[in-house]
């Protein structure tokens, strides 16, 4: 029988049904290996100081966080314990924002890792040459794993559980708790809520205009000329606030109110592409699938309620 110890860092501000539910995943993950004939056995240990683990862990987990009490300044101490603890072999994962906390470390220079959507931005600010990629939910390089969302930490206990015991047990754990371990993207799930606070106020000035006349033409041209800026600068400008060129920003907030009305209506696709300001809908779907992972029918399928869906 193998045991797999693993640790769950219970730091300060870290999410407790976080915390407390990855400790049950993996004892659900036991009675699956028990079902399974699978000689695998998951140990945890939850402990919110370094002191208190007192064996080695193969497993080290950084739970998701309510607040950013911990997580944006964690203790020098337990960043050394930590590249100490990969140094001897130990596997770190995070969830959401406990990529903070792994990124103190320094372990994930040039690698790409993943945390929740609305945290990106934060993420990347605080280390700018960090590769993140908030579109995928789990981002595995076998020594260091990074998950997303909030709740992405039940898609990390999975991906741990097909690791270390199987695939199907792996799956079992997924029926016993009635969830869906498919493949997926956290870029399912994000909206796109622009950043208005960045303090340049002749970009928000553009955002506005943008957010009030999306489905008309808009021209970069004429966006400069209303903010008394040559293109260059507004493109510049605009990038270093809210991470997107002039058209990669209309874009998105096109796509936004595609999905706002995918959700909310029943017009047909066609309808829905015109209505926010494509002529050719074949473009606007093209443009969908590139930033949403997801065509406009699978989109509707996923997040509308089975009495408002209508042919896409």
């Amino acid at each position: 029988m193998r045991t797999i110890h693993v640790g769950i860092f219970h730091y300060s501000g870290s999410s407790k049904s976080a915390v407390y539910g990855l400790e049950e995943a993996f004892q659900f993950a036991n009675r699956a290996c028990l079902q399974l004939g699978e000689p695998c056995q998951f140990l945890t240990s939850v402990f919110q100081n370094i002191e208190d683990l007192t064996a080695s862990c193969d497993v080290l987990l950084l739970p998701p966080a309510n607040d950013d009490i911990y997580y944006l300044a964690p203790l020098d101490s337990d960043i050394q314990w930590m590249v100490e603890q990969h140094r001897q072999g130990t596997l770190l994962a995070s969830a959401c924002a406990g990529a903070f906390v792994l990124a103190a470390t320094g372990l994930v220079q040039h690698r790409s890792i993943t945390t929740h959507w609305g945290l990106a931005q934060a993420l990347k600010a605080a280390y700018p040459k960090l590769e993140i990629d908030s579109n995928q939910i789990l981002i595995d390089h076998h020594d260091i794993i990074t998950a997303g969302g909030m709740m992405s930490w039940l898609d990390l206990a999975l991906e741990l559980i097909a690791r270390f015991a199987s695939p199907a047990a792996m799956r079992l754990v997924g029926k016993l708790l009635v969830v869906d371990t498919a493949p997926r993207e956290q870029r399912f799930y994000q909206q796109f809520l622009p950043n208005l606070q960045h303090g340049d106020q002749a970009i928000v000035d553009v955002q506005q205009y943008i957010n009030l006349y999306f489905a008309d033409t808009l021209v970069v041209e004429q966006l400069a000329i209303g903010v008394h800026m040559t293109v260059r600068t507004l493109q510049r400008r605009l990038k270093a606030a809210t991470g997107f060129n002039p058209n990669q920003y209309i874009q998105r907030v096109r796509v936004q109110k595609v999905c706002d009305l995918l959700e909310t209506g029943n017009e047909s696709f066609e309808v829905i592409a015109r209505q926010v300001g494509y002529e050719d809908s074949s473009a606007c779907r093209k443009v969908f699938v590139k930033v949403m992972g997801l065509t406009p029918v699978e989109f509707r399928r996923r997040f509308q309620s089975k009495s408002k869906i209508a042919k896409v």
